[in-house]
């Protein structure tokens, strides 16, 4: 076991780990941030997106040891004094269904349209296409996502 130094939601925190564990289960397990989800532990179904250093990234796939000192966003630190918009859209149009993929489906989006803040729905398709939604709900997902983006529009210019 060795120590590691990570910042999670703005957070420094020290956890002591094998190099190997994966990012998901310090989170989740070591960290009680059960936000991020495990789906199938190979990165292909998006469950686990987290950001890391900005960018979304499938925490089940890196080892924490690739982590210390990297700034991790967590769904929990998505907003931490309320709902973020995203959230607020998922709600509104009533897009959780089993709600599994939902906190990687955020995390993504969030990425997306700090990067593309008037997303067409063809970028929001592509940036989405790596989180899988078995409850088939993309087209409220879309329509979510263009939601928030209309509203952080609104705010950004208020």
């Amino acid at each position: 076991m060795a120590a590691y130094q990570l910042v999670v939601n703005g957070v420094a925190r020290t956890v002591e780990a094998q190099p190997d564990t994966p990012l998901l289960w310090i989170l989740r397990d070591t960290l009680n941030l059960p936000g991020t989800k495990y789906g199938c532990g190979r990165g292909l179904c998006g469950s686990c997106t987290i950001h890391f250093n900005g960018a979304p990234l499938r925490s089940c796939m890196l080892p924490v040891a690739a982590a210390e000192g990297a700034a991790i966003t967590t769904i929990e630190g998505l907003s931490p004094g309320g709902l973020n918009p995203l959230q607020e859209a998922w709600c509104e149009h009533d897009v959780p269904q089993c709600g599994y993929c939902q906190a990687g489906q955020i995390m993504t989006a969030a990425a997306l349209l700090r990067d593309r803040p008037d997303p067409t729905d063809a970028e929001i398709d592509e940036a989405l296409a790596g989180n899988l939604c078995r409850c088939g709900t993309h087209v409220r997902i879309r329509a979510a996502v263009k939601a928030a983006a209309l509203r952080l529009q609104q705010e950004a210019s208020a």
